[in-house]
């Protein structure tokens, strides 16, 4: 009795480790937005506590309706935290920092934006308009910026937002003058 209990123990063990293991597979979500679509590869297995983090608002549907705030040609076009008013739109709860997990911020990556302090990403996201390496660990701050996916189609539509002429309003520098909507933000079911 006791061994088969050691052999069963050991057999749970072993297929804890497998799947502890185990990759994640990657997360396909797709963005519609008034310039066009942008389709997005998110990656959990480098980045799981802000895919997670970013499917929640998807699956909310909080991004439905947000702008491109701030965007900066040959830099990146930041979103997913403002209405058409530039109001605010109240969020959960910031993340962890992910920065470390091996991912770079170069052209059509999609990263966290976050404030000044390493931990305080929520909603807002940017996609790299460009190969921006000052913003990878350790960065200039010890943190760097957490990318968790990048665009697999639609870098024209990127590429169309980071081309809108932008001015400062409401305080706010680099919005566009004529506004970029996120429409939708979706799942995409891919079968095997």
């Amino acid at each position: 009795m006791k061994q088969m209990l050691r052999h069963l123990l050991v057999s749970l063990l072993f297929s804890l480790g497998l799947a502890a293991g185990a990759a994640a597979e990657p997360v396909s979500v797709s963005m519609k937005t008034t310039l066009g679509e942008i389709g997005l590869e998110l990656d959990p297995d480098k980045a799981p506590e802000t895919v997670a983090n970013f499917l929640r608002y998807v699956d909310e549907g909080f991004y439905n309706g947000t702008i491109f705030h701030r965007v900066i040609n040959g830099f990146m076009i930041q979103g997913g935290g403002f209405t058409a008013d530039l109001e605010r739109k109240r969020t959960h709860d910031a993340v962890r920092n992910e920065a470390r997990n091996g991912l770079k911020n170069i052209r059509g990556s999609i990263a966290m934006a976050r404030t000044s302090a390493p931990h305080s990403a929520t909603s807002q996201f940017f996609i790299n308009h460009a190969d921006n390496a000052n913003l990878d660990y350790p960065s200039f701050d010890g943190w760097g910026y957490a990318v968790f996916g990048r665009v697999t189609s639609g870098m024209e539509t990127v590429d169309k937002i980071a081309d809108q002429f932008t001015a400062t309003r409401n305080g706010m520098a680099n919005v566009p003058e004529k506004t970029v909507t996120i429409e939708s933000v979706t799942r995409i079911s891919i079968s095997k």
